[in-house]
């Protein structure tokens, strides 16, 4: 499914995508003006710049005959000229070189390549210590391997205090990719830095690097010891659009004002590099433009791309609105939102007009009766304390014979949103909430996410259950499906949670409770919790004994103003036992209904698939560890997880290391997908890798996810409450690579969102201090994860008052010098050592012209190394629940 192209709408809301130079994403000349060219339309000097695209037909026949590659492409933030996309065989990364090369494709666009001649592929030459070969991701993590989370506000929560504590809610968090969270690849402008695999030395050795530099390397068994080669293509087809054609940036005039141009169009220049400079109509701009240009050179507008023609270096696009001051919350907020296609726009009355009418809405009479009512069963949530969405609710009740009966019970959104319906479009468009630091964008109406179909306490509420007789180890002896009415007693906290589990044994006080029920008691609950924190004790460890993976990794909250929503501080999220509580129990109802949906339907199962790890990037990571002799063991996704469990202490250092380590482990690994279980003749694709499991789906959470929606229906058909689908598979397909593209999306904006707050905040508070480790050594840079706040940065020699730097491999091992110029001339200059796992200590400061920051290192000796008794931000988890 193409990127939809929303309807811009005028609220605030930006990008944190740092001011951009003047030099354009083009390698061919810089703005049109310049060029000496007879053609006074500045079209290049060739007739044609690019390449006319190859028929479908000729495409459809390529790829089945091999000749012809496609895949997803990925343009290097850093060098825009440098593309990729990903080998089908899990070798390295095909490279493709150029603008003209790229043929006016954008990032994330599906595209289909032709192989270049070999005589034209990429030489890799071995000294360039520098780059590397695998092009930046944008942190390209499963969702559920890197568990995003849903960063909610909340000013309501907050009323004795001028601050808001931003909680982490679980969003994307599927923990069930093994991933905690999100590498935390926060911004530089907006280019993400992600750290990789290592390039090959001459000695075969490495040092990891950003992939944002792209060093050029290969294993080509052919190749000699002085050079390799890298595949290289060029782009002959755009098979899906997927780049939103949206850009936010700054307007300029063009150079030449003699030229008939100049007259006609201003020079819009995208803050992202990957993105094609624009010519847009002068009567787009603002009337006072080409008389007080510099009026505007602080503002942010968005612009979209209507055309890119094959003789023009430059594309053609609409000025669609002005934003606002650049480096400002909602205008970088609104630009991000628009780049990624995100629909943040209000929703239109005849949607509004499948909800409930006559509030407050109550449940019909006919309803009791086709649902087990369960509105006496202590039931009750745990979320973080901001969250206004409550998708899921837990309860524990305990049998004659030692065995509990629990319960997983699910707002049943699909009662409220009837299929085909305006509201079932909208929903399916959007298909997932967006949570950004400060808001979140919707699915569904907030009639919906906030009141009908959240399961607030003490009100009646349709549910769709999971209820299991479990016995204290977590093994399961039966298990039931069904529709059901809830009325939850109480609305816990992860606070609340974790303080009834550290306190098994002391009553807690009501004023320390939220309210419940009077039908239950405090006791009661505080009972069911410890119940169901040791059932999920049992099933965690069960689950990692049966060979799962968890890599989890720093994730920021912020601390809010309450006036003005800036970002007064920042802290790593502690992910504790009430955390995984929850995830244990949304893991076993997903892993339960996808099993159920695909006894059902076994060709129209909607389900989600982890894919292993890319082979090359992991045989290069297995490489770089076995030089550094770490005894990572990367043979299934539970001796990986073994690995980083068993490897390192607890101590400060070893837990650094781990951090560091968690995070190269992640680059290999690929995204989780949904995928229609008919469209995949091999069950063995239907693996989760990072669970380990047969079958997964995700059913917990349909008021922000509409997969989940779409599996609640196939749950319902399965158990006969409904008729079965009659979808075709390859149309639930296209419906789950929707799904899949928009949490994409989503993804990247939540990362981004967490970007600019980080930037702001160095910007208004920093510099800031932090401990850091190195993860990555080059020739003249070296790159660190900040431990305090999970950000990688490159640190650069130049921008160190150093007398000299030297870099060399001792063994195989990276390493660099640095001589500092001494403070006092008669002190000797003081050596410092840089290599992989060194403790460094860093500053982050802001730069002045943009939302950027830098890190650059603290000189050797001074004061203000961090208290070794400090915890450092290395003993944290991220707060994630498995979905």
């Amino acid at each position: 499914m193409s990127h939809p192209d929303y309807r811009l709408n005028l609220r605030s809301l930006g990008t944190p995508r740092g001011v951009s130079s003047l030099v354009g994403p083009h390698g061919v000349g810089a703005s049109p003006g310049d060029k000496k060219s007879k053609n006074k339309n500045t079209r290049g000097k060739k007739k044609s710049i690019f390449e006319t695209y190859m028929s479908k037909e000729d495409v459809s026949e390529g790829l089945k005959r091999g000749t012809l590659i496609q895949g997803v492409l990925r343009i290097n933030p850093k060098k825009f000229h440098e593309a990729f996309i990903p080998s089908p065989d899990g070798d390295r990364d095909i490279f493709i070189d150029g603008v003209v090369a790229r043929n006016r494709a954008l990032n994330g666009d599906l595209v289909v390549v032709k192989l270049l001649p070999e005589e034209q592929w990429k030489v890799i030459k071995p000294e360039s210590n520098d780059k590397e070969t695998e092009g930046a991701y944008e942190s390209d993590l499963p969702e559920e391997l890197c568990g995003s989370h849903l960063l909610q506000q909340s000013l309501k929560a907050c009323n004795d205090s001028p601050d808001v504590i931003i909680e982490a809610q679980f969003d994307d968090s599927d923990s069930e990719d093994g991933h905690g969270n999100t590498p935390n690849s926060l911004v530089d402008g907006v280019k993400k830095l992600s750290v990789c695999v290592h390039e090959k030395g001459e000695e075969g050795a490495g040092a990891p690097v950003t992939k944002d530099e792209n060093t050029l390397m290969s294993q080509d068994a052919r190749a000699s010891p002085e050079k390799s080669l890298q595949r290289s293509a060029k782009v002959v087809y755009i098979l899906e659009k997927k780049h939103s054609r949206a850009a936010t940036g700054f307007l300029k005039l063009l150079a030449d004002k003699n030229s008939e141009l100049f007259r006609k169009y201003a020079l819009f220049s995208p803050s992202d590099h990957r993105v094609p400079r624009i010519y847009v109509p002068l009567k787009d701009c603002p009337q006072d433009f080409v008389t007080r240009p510099k009026d505007y050179a602080n503002t942010l507008f968005i612009c979209r791309i209507v055309d890119w023609k094959e003789d023009s270096n430059f594309a053609l696009g609409q000025l669609a609105k002005s934003l606002g001051q650049a480096g400002e919350i909602e205008p970088e907020t609104e630009g991000i939102l628009t780049e990624y296609g995100v629909d943040f726009s209000d929703f239109p009355s005849e949607v509004l007009e499948c909800l409930p009418h006559g509030l407050p809405w109550t449940i019909p009479p006919e309803e009791f009766r086709k649902r087990r009512d369960l509105r006496k069963d202590c039931i009750f949530t745990i979320d973080p304390s901001t969250a206004r969405d409550l998708d899921d609710a837990l309860s524990c009740k305990s049998l004659a014979d030692g065995n509990f009966e629990v319960g997983v019970h699910i707002a049943d959104v699909s009662y409220f949103v009837p299929e085909g319906s305006s509201l079932d479009s909208v929903a399916a468009e959007r298909a997932t909430s967006v949570y950004l630091v400060q808001k979140v964008v919707p699915m569904l109406p907030r009639l919906l996410c906030e009141e009908l179909c959240s399961l607030n306490p003490m009100t009646d509420k349709l549910t769709f259950s999971v209820i299991w007789t479990l016995t204290p180890r977590g093994k399961i002896l039966s298990e039931w499906f069904g529709r059901t009415v809830i009325r939850s007693c109480t609305k816990l906290s992860y606070e609340h949670a974790q303080s009834m589990i550290e306190s098994p044994t002391r009553k807690i006080p009501e004023k320390e409770l939220p309210p419940i029920s009077p039908e239950h008691s405090g006791e009661e609950v505080h009972r069911a919790v410890l119940t169901l924190h040791g059932i999920a004790k049992e099933l965690r460890k069960q689950r990692f004994a049966d060979g799962a993976l968890r890599l989890d990794q720093l994730r920021l909250a912020f601390t809010l103003d309450r006036e003005t929503g800036l970002p007064q501080g920042c802290h790593i999220y502690e992910y504790r036992d009430s955390n995984k509580l929850v995830e244990e129990f949304m893991l076993l109802a997903n892993m339960a209904v996808a099993r159920e949906i695909h006894r059902a339907f076994p060709e129209r199962a909607l389900l989600r698939r982890h894919p292993p790890p890319q082979t090359k990037m992991l045989n290069d990571l297995m490489e770089f560890c076995e030089q550094l002799g770490l005894p990572m063991d990367f043979s299934s996704a539970g001796a990986l997880n073994k690995s980083l469990t068993e490897t390192f202490g607890d101590d400060k250092y070893s837990l650094a290391r781990k951090e560091v380590l968690t995070n190269m482990c992640s680059r290999p690994m690929q995204m989780a997908l949904y995928f229609c279980a008919g469209t995949l003749r091999d069950p063995a694709q239907f693996r989760h890798y990072a669970l380990n499991v047969p079958l997964y789906t995700h059913f917990t959470s349909p008021i922000r996810r509409f997969a989940d929606v779409m599996v609640h229906r196939l749950l319902a058909a399965a158990l006969g409450y409904r008729e079965p689908p009659d979808m075709e598979p390859n149309v639930l397909q296209k419906r789950a690579d929707h799904c899949n593209d928009r949490r994409m999306a989503s993804k990247r904006v939540q990362e981004l969102s967490t970007g600019l707050f980080f930037a702001i905040l160095v910007k208004e508070s920093g510099p800031l201090e932090s401990e850091a480790m190195v993860l990555g050594v080059l020739n003249q840079a070296f790159d660190v994860l900040v431990l305090r706040y999970g950000v990688q940065k490159r640190i650069y020699c130049n921008a160190l008052p150093l007398r000299s730097h030297h870099f060399q491999k001792v063994g195989k091992k990276p390493e660099l010098t640095l001589v500092w110029e001494p403070e006092d001339l008669e002190q000797e200059p003081v050596q410092q050592v840089v290599t992989i796992f060194s403790l460094v200590e860093v500053v982050l400061r802001a730069e002045a012209t943009a939302l950027k920051y830098s890190a650059v290192l603290k000189r050797p000796g001074t004061e203000g190394l961090l208290d070794p008794q400090e915890k450092q931000g290395c003993d944290h988890h991220s707060d994630q629940r498995e979905d």
